[in-house]
């Protein structure tokens, strides 16, 4: 049986039914574990380690400053719109399809891009320094690339009611790998000393360069929002839901943070493999032990990753999926739900396919040392991800001040001003991230910073340019292409009712 296409997306007051083929499968804690599991990045602890005793300053002071209103703002706009495709729905209320359909493709294509990039580039490294030597660039590196990628891709295809219970696990299983790690470390660094852990005064070179990575962090909340009409009680679960999964991520990134650099210098920390390189040295105070342990804890460390990855495409290729099915994103096919699995089936396999190829073109073009390929092939995933939230922001502000009618169940403290101050801060911080991001080493530039690009980022500047400019171009000549050709095969549909009713089941609209 073919998969069925989904209908149109709903208007604000209206979910029940709108999308055929899913089911209500979500209670609160499958939500929660969810957040966990998307929210918190294993791989990027390493990276913001490198930052040094600073990074536990600038990761404090986000999470209070950006992660507590971004956590406000969404845990009453997903609580107040569930439609299925979460903030597509919210863009395309606020500013039309076509903004929509452009935003979500940035959403959607971190993804695909950050586990085919930095994900599966940490996980190799965790594999190949601590269980099984792998090589760069062989035969097994390859295989191992792949085989991580496309069992992230299947765990996403099989029905949600079975897929969730692997990212719980997952998401468990993060939290007491970065427990272990953590409680090790402080207990290491009481009987050696806590070396790692000086300069923590903030520096403005070390704001900039953590301001995209902690943001890219902290985001997220609004992920499982991208199921909401699998959830069974999403009003009431998703503002709960938020407020847990935050108060995690943040014990999560800042604890592990600290634990990292109590024992690691900063110097010697890479980001592909500063989480890992503290627990190999405070393992080693097991004895023999130790290597065992620290062995199992990069097995698990890769199992987590994988989760993480899937995850991710639980939830955006749903995103992507409603905007294709709307006529935002090429043909409405590639927006079906399998009847049976209730999963968008095919946005999984274009998913697969895109992560894997810029797998392939990060291993080729970038031919930097590991932790340059890790670095740049994750500020591309930062960038394009920071660069949605551009849109989707201020659409939660256009959703309040133009459906002022619809429940919320909860709403951002203090009344109206409330609402406006966490936006506004949320957004500033937003372009900020999204400008350090796309241009390194311009703002530290005017601000009398010293700035070493090739020192920074172990590969040239046209290097990167290509790659993150590029990247960010190829995406807006896609995402135009795509809604250009979806318009034209409506159009053409329009002239042949006899497609439009073989194409879209009754009582769905063309858009």
């Amino acid at each position: 049986m073919s998969p069925s296409p989904v209908r149109a997306v709903p208007t604000p007051d209206d979910r029940s039914d709108s999308v055929p083929n899913l089911h209500r499968s979500l209670g609160r804690f499958d939500i929660m574990a969810l957040g966990v599991a998307a929210v918190i990045s294993a791989d990027v602890i390493g990276q913001i380690a490198t930052g040094g005793g600073e990074a536990v300053t600038w990761t404090a002071l986000l999470g209070l400053f950006f992660l507590v209103p971004y956590a406000l703002l969404f845990a009453e706009t997903g609580a107040a719109f569930p439609q299925e495709g979460g903030p597509y729905v919210w863009v395309k209320l606020a500013y039309g399809r076509t903004a929509a359909a452009l935003t979500t493709l940035f959403y959607w294509v971190t993804n695909p891009v950050w586990l085919g990039g930095s994900l599966v580039f940490a996980a190799a490294a965790a594999w190949d320094g601590h269980v099984t030597h792998l090589g760069t660039g062989t035969v097994a590196d390859y295989t191992f690339k792949l085989v991580f990628i496309w069992i992230s891709i299947l765990t996403a295809v099989v029905s949600l009611r079975r897929g969730k219970w692997i990212t719980t696990v997952g998401a468990i299983a993060k939290v007491g790998v970065m427990l272990t790690v953590t409680v090790t470390a402080l207990v290491y660094g009481v009987q050696h000393g806590f070396d790692g852990l000086s300069g923590t005064a903030p520096t403005t070179g070390g704001f900039l360069a953590l301001v995209p990575i902690l943001l890219f962090a902290y985001v997220g909340f609004e992920a499982p929002n991208a199921a909401g009409e699998e959830m069974r009680n999403p009003r009431r679960d998703v503002p709960i839901s938020i407020g847990v999964s935050g108060a995690v991520a943040a014990c999560c990134y800042l604890l592990p943070v600290f634990a990292i650099l109590a024992v690691v210098p900063a110097k010697q920390i890479t980001g592909v493999a500063g989480f890992l390189d503290a627990a190999s040295l405070v393992f080693g105070s097991y004895g023999s032990a130790g290597h065992a342990l620290l062995t199992a804890v990069a097995v698990l460390f890769v199992f987590v990753l994988m989760t993480q990855g899937s995850a991710w495409m639980i939830v955006s290729d749903r995103m992507q999926a409603m905007a294709a099915a709307d006529g935002g994103f090429f043909s409405r096919g590639l927006g079906a739900f399998h009847p049976r699995l209730g999963t968008p089936v095919r946005m999984n396999l274009v998913s697969g396919v895109t992560a894997t190829v810029f797998m392939l073109a990060a291993t080729l073009l970038v031919q930097g040392t590991a932790a340059a390929d890790f670095k740049v092939v994750l500020t591309v995933a930062v960038t394009t991800l920071l660069l949605s939230y551009l849109a989707v922001i201020p659409a939660l502000g256009a959703l309040r001040r133009n459906h002022p009618d619809v429940q919320r169940p909860y709403r951002v403290p203090f009344g109206t001003w409330g609402f406006r101050i966490s936006l506004g801060l949320v957004y500033l911080w937003i372009v900020l991230g999204s400008w350090i991001a796309l241009f390194p080493g311009v703002l530290e530039k005017a601000l009398g910073v010293d700035y070493d690009f090739a020192g920074t980022w172990g590969v040239s500047r046209t290097v990167f340019e290509a790659f993150t400019l590029g990247t960010v171009a190829v995406l807006l000549a896609l995402g135009i292409l795509g809604r250009v050709t979806a318009a034209g095969l409506d159009r053409r549909a329009q002239r042949t009712p006899a497609a439009v009713d073989a194409a879209i089941p009754a009582g769905s609209q063309a858009g």
